[in-house]
């Protein structure tokens, strides 16, 4: 059977929870399911299937604030009877305070999708008040991994475990250059740990000039911030910050080590995507995530979390040592079966037969 699933999400700009949602769009679309896609805030940074319908409720009139104009929107759209789809796929969890009502008035099977663990937003006042009284009524929860099963399984019954899904192909054999990569939400730069990270890199760098830094992603105050920072740190020469890149692949084969260096993350798609381009990922042990991935010393090296002096050290460690950086390259596409975007698809067809 073929359905008809509008995904809904603030907006296309640059962030995992938006390329998930483009990647898992693009796949749906590509088997002939019909997709739409849904924003509320401009910005469109990502490449979509041409049989993807894209709507734009960007234009702020009277009501100003995302969700309101979501819920007044949604409610306008979803009125006639022809727009409605077999399933609502909502992503990020505030939308839910405009997606779970819309599709309760109009008896529309709703999906919510969390991408970040609970623990990052458990004192938001707002999430708990969606948490607790609108996800109860939802025909769905996906999270990312185990750790958040027990918290909202306490929520919803049917919650389900779904990986995101790496579309990047496998690439073995790479050319690769010394470069250490991380890719984020410059804006975001304080809970991805990129500043930590470049003071860390600062006192390493000038002992090893072969080797440079490259950044990876949109947000502009947090650019210049961070380029202050790496200013102050007299490392210039060795740090690049490319923007935002639509070509994050072709950067990871180009590139030796891949590091994650944030205080908490749900399921980082960067990070998947490294494994896959023959990187030597050191990514720290937050609360949920890279545990998940990287077999430690394996596929990957983790870190104690947040403790620099080890990341930077373990950093240094695959620098100097060409065997090790390049085993563990080689040894990336262990456990990344399950993230093939063919294997993720699936799971949300079965998912959405379901219920």
């Amino acid at each position: 059977m073929k359905y008809k699933i509008d995904f809904i999400i603030g907006s296309l700009r640059s962030g995992g929870a938006e390329r998930v949602v483009v990647n898992l769009a693009n796949h749906l679309a590509s088997k002939n399911h019909e997709i739409r896609i849904i924003t509320f805030i401009d910005g469109d940074f990502y490449d979509l299937n041409p049989r993807i319908n894209r709507i734009r409720f960007h234009k702020k009139r009277i009501i100003q604030q995302a969700i309101p104009r979501a819920l007044f929107n949604l409610a306008r759209f979803y009125k006639k009877k022809k727009n409605r789809p077999n399933v609502i796929s909502s992503h990020i969890g505030l939308m839910g305070m405009a997606t779970i009502p819309i599709a309760k008035l109009y008896k529309i099977k709703i999906i919510v999708s969390e991408h970040s663990n609970h623990l990052r937003f458990i004192n938001n006042f707002s999430n708990r008040i969606v948490w607790d009284f609108l996800y109860p009524k939802v025909n769905a929860i996906t999270i990312l991994t185990r750790y958040d099963l027990e918290y909202f399984k306490q929520k919803n019954e049917n919650v389900i475990v779904m990986e995101n899904p790496c579309s990047f192909r496998p690439s073995k054999g790479l050319d690769k250059e010394k470069t250490i990569l991380a890719v984020g939400n410059m804006n975001r730069y304080e809970e991805k740990g990129f500043d930590n990270l470049l003071k860390g890199l600062a006192k390493v760098l000038p002992e090893n000039k072969e080797w440079k830094v490259k950044l990876v992603g949109g947000g502009d105050n947090g650019i210049s911030t961070l380029k202050e920072l790496v200013k102050d740190l007299k490392i210039e020469h060795f740090v690049t910050f490319t923007g935002f890149r639509n070509d994050v692949n072709f950067l990871m084969q180009k590139s030796e080590i891949f590091v994650l260096s944030s205080k908490y993350e749900g399921m980082p798609m960067a990070l998947l995507e490294a494994l896959s381009q023959e990187m030597a990922c050191i990514a720290y042990d937050c609360v949920s995530g890279p545990s998940d991935i990287i077999n430690s010393g394996e596929n990957g090296i983790l870190v104690e979390n947040q403790n620099l002096d080890k990341l930077i050290s373990n950093i240094v460690k695959v620098m100097k040592d060409d065997e090790l950086r390049n085993n563990l390259g080689r040894n990336g596409f262990q456990n990344l079966k399950r993230y093939d975007i063919s294997e993720v698809g699936d799971k949300w067809i079965k998912l959405i037969e379901s219920i």
